[in-house]
């Protein structure tokens, strides 16, 4: 498995991806449309985008959005998107690319990295909480705290 910061040469590899990640929740597919967003989000610098390899096919990728932490004053990310390609799943490639985030985040000395989920996406909160993040007491969002 590779993982890789998504740049404006492989921008391409995630638009598919994130076409049947807006899919699975339920948006219609429009190709147009996702090839804009990830564009401009990579263009403007107002994202990171990891894009997971297997065998030279991109088959996940997640996205984090900065944020800041006005007490701490420093900077933290939402991990806002996080999809595996159903044929790549129960492989790893979530977990490597959280583990991808978690480096990153910690890189840039973010105070902390939270996420939110659908309280039914049980599959998912195994994932997280195996990771080591926590569930809030009134909303499911995640944080991990460096």
């Amino acid at each position: 498995m590779k993982i890789c910061m998504v740049t404006q040469q492989t921008m391409g590899d995630v638009v598919p991806l994130f076409n049947a990640y807006r899919e699975f929740y339920g948006q219609s597919s429009d190709l147009q449309q996702a090839e804009q967003f990830i564009q401009e989000r990579v263009m403007g610098a107002e994202s990171i985008i990891f894009l997971a390899y297997l065998e030279e096919e991109p088959v996940g990728f997640a996205q984090l959005f900065p944020v800041f932490s006005s007490v701490a004053m420093k900077r933290a990310f939402l991990l806002n998107d996080l999809f595996v390609a159903k044929q790549a799943r129960k492989q790893g490639v979530a977990q490597a690319l959280m583990e991808q985030c978690y480096s990153y985040c910690q890189q840039e000395d973010a105070r902390y990295m939270m996420l939110e989920t659908a309280r039914d996406n049980v599959q998912a909160q195994k994932l997280y909480e195996k990771m080591g993040m926590t569930i809030d007491d009134t909303v499911y969002y995640y944080s991990i705290y460096w």
